[in-house]
C-alpha cells in the first residue's frame, strides 16, 4: 500500500532535513525517484547529483567496466559505490554521504523473457546493503511499474539516511518476492579503522568488498593515491599484467611521508572506485622500502617520476648512504620495479634511460616500452581541472546573483 500524499511529502521533507548528502545512479527504470525528491522544496540540501546511465555503453562507461548483467544486485552495488565515490570528490571531507544505485527490468515494447524485477543498493558510512524484488509479470503496465520502483528507491534511501519509513515490501502484493541483504557493515568499517589506528599493517580488499587480513601477497602491485582513478591507471595495470603474466593488485597507503594520514571516509571513497574490478591492498607503508618488507619478491608498477625519486639522495634526507642501504634492502627482498614513461612539468617525456640509476641497481628497474604504454594524464591534472570547473561555476553563480 502506498503512503498517503501528505505522509509521502512529510517523508521526503524528513530526507531533505536528514543532514545527509545523496548521490543517485539509476538505470532500467525508477528515474521518477529524482522527481519525487525534487517535487518537495528543499531538495538541494539532500541531492548532490543523479546519474541515469541508461544505454549499455553509458552504464559501462559510468562503472568503468561492462557488467555481466545490467539488472542484478552486483550491478546495483557497483553503481552505489561508484556514485558515492564521485560524490566524495564534490563535497567537503567528513560529509555524511549516501550513494544509491538502482537497476530494473520492467515492461518493455518487446516481449521480456525474464522476470520483471529491480535491485536497489545503497552505500553509506555504515556499509553496503541491497534489496531485490521480483514483481508479478503482467500485473502492472510500464507506468505502474515505474511508479513502484521510484517509490521503492525513495523508501530505501530513507532507510540509508536513518529516516523511519516503510519497507518497499509495503508497495508489493503478498505473492511478490522481496528480500534485503546487508553486504558489508560494521565489521568492514572496523577493519579500516583498525588499519588507520595502527593496529594492522595490511588489509586486502577483494573486488566484492570482502576484507582479508592474511591474503596471499600479490605478484604485481600498483601503488598510488588514486585520487581519482583514471583511464591511465586502468591501461597501465592491464599492460603490466600482460608483461608479467601475473595478476595485479592496486595498493593505497593510508599514511604518507609528508602528509597527514588519510581519513576513514577518504579511504572508503577511494576504495569504492575498485568495486567489482580489482583487489586493493590497504597498507601503512608510505615508502617502497616499507612496501618491499610487506610484499617481498613483488614487482611494483611505477612511473618514471617515482623511479627518479627512488634514486635521488634528496628524498633520503640528502643522505646517499641511506639511499644505497634502502635500495640494497629492496633488492635483497627480491622486489623489482616496472617503470612507465611519464611527462614532466615541462611537458617532456621522461623514461627510465633519462634517470641516473646507479649501475649497481640497474637490474632493479625494467622499462615498459613506450609503444606499449603512454597516456599523458594524471590525477593531479584531473583534480586541477575539476577545481577550475568548480571555480567557473561559482563565478557564474556569483554573476547570476549580482
Amino acid at each position: 500500500m502506498s503512503p498517503s500524499h501528505a505522509a509521502w511529502q512529510q517523508l521526503i521533507s524528513a530526507l531533505h532535513a536528514s543532514g545527509r548528502k545523496v548521490a543517485l545512479a539509476i538505470t532500467g527504470g525508477g528515474s521518477g525517484a529524482v522527481g519525487e525528491l525534487l517535487r518537495v522544496p528543499g531538495g538541494s540540501r539532500l541531492l548532490i547529483e543523479a546519474q541515469v546511465p541508461y544505454d549499455e555503453r553509458a552504464l559501462a562507461t559510468f562503472l568503468g567496466f561492462a557488467p555481466a548483467q545490467a539488472c542484478s544486485s552486483d550491478t546495483a552495488i557497483a553503481m552505489a559505490l561508484t556514485v558515492r565515490a564521485r560524490a566524495a570528490r564534490l563535497v567537503q571531507a567528513g560529509t555524511d554521504l549516501v550513494g544509491l544505485g538502482a537497476t530494473a527490468a520492467l515492461v518493455s515494447d518487446r516481449p521480456r523473457k525474464g522476470e520483471h524485477r529491480f535491485h536497489i543498493a545503497f552505500a553509506n558510512s555504515a556499509g553496503v546493503a541491497h534489496c531485490t524484488c521480483v514483481m508479478a509479470k503482467g500485473r502492472r503496465d510500464r507506468a505502474a511499474e515505474e511508479d513502484l520502483v521510484s517509490r521503492a528507491i525513495v523508501l530505501r534511501l530513507a532507510h540509508a539516511c536513518g529516516i523511519t519509513a516503510p519497507s518497499p515490501r509495503s508497495l508489493l502484493d503478498a505473492d511478490e518476492h522481496y528480500a534485503e541483504t546487508v553486504v558489508a557493515a560494521g565489521a568492514a568499517v572496523d577493519t579500516i579503522d583498525r588499519l588507520l589506528a595502527g593496529d594492522l599493517d595490511r588489509v586486502t580488499v577483494q573486488p566484492d568488498g570482502q576484507m582479508m587480513l592474511s591474503a596471499p601477497q600479490p605478484f604485481v602491485l600498483f601503488p598510488g593515491s588514486f585520487n581519482p582513478m583514471h583511464d591511465g591507471h586502468v591501461l597501465l595495470a592491464r599492460v603490466a599484467e600482460e608483461l608479467r603474466q601475473q595478476p595485479l593488485a592496486f595498493e593505497i597507503s593510508v599514511t604518507n611521508v609528508d602528509k597527514p594520514p588519510l581519513a576513514g571516509e577518504t579511504v572508503r571513497g577511494r576504495l569504492s572506485q575498485f568495486a567489482w574490478k580489482s583487489p586493493v591492498e590497504l597498507t601503512r607503508a608510505p615508502t617502497f622500502l616499507e612496501k618491499s618488507r610487506l610484499f617481498p619478491s613483488t614487482t611494483f608498477v611505477i612511473g618514471a617520476d617515482t623511479a627518479e625519486r627512488l634514486v635521488a639522495p634528496k628524498y633520503y634526507g640528502d643522505d646517499e648512504a641511506r639511499m644505497h642501504d634502502a635500495l640494497e634492502e629492496i633488492a635483497n627482498s627480491g622486489s623489482r620495479f616496472l617503470v612507465a614513461v611519464r611527462l614532466d612539468a615541462a611537458g617532456r617525456v621522461r623514461a627510465l634511460n633519462d634517470i641516473p640509476v646507479p649501475q649497481r641497481y640497474a637490474d632493479l628497474f625494467t622499462e615498459i616500452p613506450v609503444h606499449r604504454f603512454r597516456l599523458d594524464i594524471s590525477s593531479s591534472e584531473i583534480r586541477a581541472r575539476g577545481r577550475a570547473d568548480e571555480g567557473r561555476a561559482d563565478e557564474g553563480r556569483a554573476v547570476g546573483n549580482s
